[in-house]
């Protein structure tokens, strides 16, 4: 796979320098990232992290507006006007900004979640929760095919 996969925790040091997961460094190396991506998540207490193609995925979502329509401008200001480009140093860490850590709720730890084309920096009592509520989603939805699949079966075990 080539995206971003799995889960990860990292200490922040006392400059607030976090590790990247090695394999997320690598998926970023391959789309030649210079650097990484970060913004707000839009509708969630984590930081919403990426390469080019979280870059590409943006520019696409936005491509459907006409430009300078207000869903266009709301967008827009909340992909680009609070993001970053953080430098990763040669030990592979960035320098959280603080802004982020506190909206995040960040302090000592962050968990590194993997998101395919991107991924996303929790606070680890937060990931946990959404993590919990994640799966509890996932099993109506998955129950709710179930139902719909049983319903359309026309008791001979065809559909």
């Amino acid at each position: 796979m080539d995206g971003f996969v799995a889960t990860f925790s990292n200490r922040l040091d006392a400059k607030g320098r976090v590790s990247v997961p090695a394999p997320f460094r690598a998926v970023l190396a391959r789309e030649g990232s210079e650097g990484l991506y970060c913004y707000p998540a839009l509708d969630q207490p984590a930081i919403d992290a990426g390469g080019e193609r979280l870059k590409s995925a943006i520019a696409e979502r936005l491509g459907v507006f006409e430009t300078f329509s207000q869903d266009h401008e709301t967008l827009s200001t909340a992909f680009y006007s609070e993001s970053r480009l953080l430098k990763i140093d040669q030990d592979g860490r960035i320098v959280l900004p603080d802004e982020f850590r506190a909206l995040a709720g960040i302090a000592d730890t962050a968990v590194f979640a993997g998101q395919g084309f991107k991924f996303q920096i929790w606070e680890p009592k937060r990931f946990a929760a959404r993590q919990d509520a994640a799966r509890a989603h996932l099993q109506s939805v998955t129950r709710a095919l179930g139902s719909r699949r049983r319903g359309a079966d026309n008791g001979d075990g065809q559909a």
